[in-house]
């Protein structure tokens, strides 16, 4: 039975379990993208997801909660600087989970966990389709048929 198990446990000690959470956490600030299994995806996301809206407030508080959970200042000091700056605006929803397949050995689901301001690919699709929007009127579609015909009669000739 689960009784109160409100959290994935993810089969580990929670001395093991705090410390890979914290290291996986460094490396999506670092790298801002990592493969992993899902379950450890969707346990990183409840836990990173907290220290990306404390980083929104630059304070010494703030700056010494993050770096208490974290215990890397490299990582502190990317996410207080770069990353704060770019999700400023957003209201939550900072990561991305993109599942891949299955892994070769055990058949554990993987998947990739981002953050969603740091996807290029998807923003620019974003872009496009707001610059590919033009009205069109009937004027236009008689015009270009009108070129399709005349091109058409030399051919002929």
């Amino acid at each position: 039975m689960r009784h109160n198990r409100k959290f994935n446990h993810l089969g580990r000690t929670s001395a093991h379990r705090k410390s890979m959470l914290s290291n996986m956490a460094c490396s999506l600030i670092k790298h801002k993208r990592i493969t992993t299994t899902t379950a450890k995806a969707k346990a990183l996301k409840v836990y990173i997801e907290p220290l990306l809206t404390k980083s929104k407030e630059d304070t010494t508080n703030s700056r010494r909660l993050v770096f208490s959970t974290l215990q890397d200042k490299a990582a502190v000091t990317e996410l207080f600087r770069d990353i704060a700056q770019k999700i400023a605006n957003r209201q939550g929803g900072y990561t991305r989970i993109l599942r891949t397949g299955f892994r070769l050995g055990d058949s554990a689901e993987m998947c990739i966990i981002e953050l969603v301001d740091y996807n290029e690919n998807m923003l620019k699709e974003k872009e496009v389709k707001k610059a590919t929007r033009t009205r069109r009127s009937s004027k236009a579609k008689k015009e270009a048929v009108d070129a399709t015909v005349v091109e058409e009669k030399p051919a002929e000739a």
